[in-house]
């Protein structure tokens, strides 16, 4: 059922203070809010490859690409906001609602498609990143360490097929907020051994205006701009965020602001990060930020930072992965109604938790899966960046906009229109140039994995 037409039936009868006029519990989010719903979805383990990425990119095309698609993604997520409601002032209370209720079915399949597979993509990211932190705390300060990736991502899948097991998003309420804080605390500390390090002096680390100089250098910027995409991906989360903003004031005006303000904050936020990591560096900082750390005293603040990323990978991966998990139950419940294995909830431990057998095998496999390919394709960088490049176009630009002109009828040829398509163009050639960028890169760094096992 369309947004539009979803919730036709409630509109006489619930129109109190307990429910909204679709029927749904009445609505209380606010501007702080949303603005915390926002800065928290978009700062993630993207922001630990930003460094590396003006790195390739250089001081000037590294600080110019940060702030270009801050102010691109600050523009269509306010088109993405006006698409909230239809034409008849139905709300849409999703990403794909709001394009099944503007562009049709068609497009509709096309968006879950892209959009299930950068949750499948951020599944694959989550478990190799956190393996590299758990290795990291293992290690310590040693210099040299055999720490086994491949072990602590199976650990880490292992406490995802329990996590995953909690039924929906409103049971992880307390996963969400553990993540979000524990998001800011790695980050800050990111920042501040960063100055500590440019204060210190230890080490002449040579930073240029164009960034690195290699063999590889055209691919390796093309996979950095790839690496700030990602950085910036939120979009398919809007329309949900927007779903919680009380209706007076009018929830888009409302929303505007605070796409603004989080942008904004978030914007400064990740320059200072890339800025002043790659002041610290130079051409040398490693592809995850927190892993420059391992020589540094006392080392027990770059273990807390390890620490603080896990925990927030843990708490991520769940709530990143409800969409996926929702869209599958709720298909296999609508495809088989009476088959009890599938629709069946058990209560168990005092009627407090519901077991369902189906979630049980469906998410544990979905794990096992996202965990086979991260220990196959071990690459952070160059993955992260194809991620986000196969991503960007199509959720953040070309979406909201064929999905603004559709609801404001944008005359084809006008001004506006021929606009809107040239941003969509420029977009869309500068995540096809980063997805083949960074494919090279993933290409190349399974070679020189096969030839360092071969040698040993």
């Amino acid at each position: 059922m369309s947004c539009q037409a979803e919730g036709a039936a409630y509109d006489e009868i619930y129109n109190d203070e307990i429910f909204d006029e679709d029927g749904r519990p009445k609505r209380t989010g606010t501007l702080v809010t949303a603005v915390a719903h926002i800065i928290t979805t978009i700062i993630g383990s993207g922001v630990l490859s930003l460094a590396w990425a003006v790195a390739h990119l250089g001081w000037i095309a590294g600080t110019i690409s940060l702030v270009s698609f801050s102010l691109i993604t600050w523009f269509t997520c306010h088109l993405l906001a006006d698409c909230y409601r239809g034409q008849s002032g139905k709300r849409c209370y999703s990403y794909m609602d709001a394009v099944e209720s503007k562009l049709g079915g068609l497009q509709m399949q096309l968006c879950g498609i892209i959009q299930y597979t950068c949750i499948f993509g951020l599944s694959v990211g989550f478990t190799f990143v956190t393996s590299t932190s758990i290795g990291a705390i293992k290690c310590g300060a040693k210099q040299q360490c055999d720490a086994l990736n491949n072990r602590f991502m199976v650990i880490y899948g292992m406490v995802q097929i329990v996590l995953s097991q909690i039924p929906n998003f409103r049971k992880l309420s307390f996963l969400s907020k553990i993540a979000a804080a524990m998001s800011f605390t790695y980050s800050f500390i990111g920042i501040a051994l960063s100055l500590a390090k440019i204060f210190q002096g230890n080490g002449n680390f040579q930073s240029t205006l164009t960034g690195t100089l290699d063999e590889d250098k055209i691919w390796n910027i093309l996979s950095a701009v790839g690496d700030i995409a990602f950085a910036y991906s939120f979009s398919t989360n809007l329309i949900n965020i927007q779903d919680t903003i009380k209706s007076s004031p009018r929830e888009k005006v409302v929303m505007k602001k605070a796409i603004t303000l989080a942008i904004t904050a978030t914007a400064k936020f990740y320059l200072l990060f890339a800025l002043i990591g790659y002041a610290a560096f130079g051409n040398a900082v490693p592809g995850n930020l927190l892993a420059g750390f391992s020589s540094f005293k006392p080392f027990w603040i770059v273990e807390f930072a390890h620490i603080c990323l896990t925990v927030h990978l843990f708490g991520v991966y769940q709530v990143v992965c409800q969409p996926i998990y929702a869209f599958v139950e709720s298909w296999s419940s609508q495809k088989w109604p009476e088959n009890k294995f599938i629709i069946k909830e058990y209560s168990i431990i005092d009627g407090c938790y519901e077991f369902n057998f189906f979630r049980l095998v469906w998410r544990t496999i979905y794990v096992i899966v996202t965990t086979m390919v991260a220990m196959l394709f071990p690459f952070f960088n160059h993955f992260v960046g194809l991620l986000g490049a196969i991503t960007f176009w199509p959720l953040t630009v070309y979406f909201p906009v064929e999905m603004y002109i559709a609801q404001r009828k944008v005359a084809r040829y006008s001004r506006v229109w021929n606009g809107l398509q040239m941003l969509s163009l420029f977009c869309f050639i500068v995540s096809l140039l980063a997805a083949i960028g960074s494919v090279r890169g993933l290409v190349k760094s399974v070679q020189k994995m096969h030839h360092l096992h071969h040698i040993s």
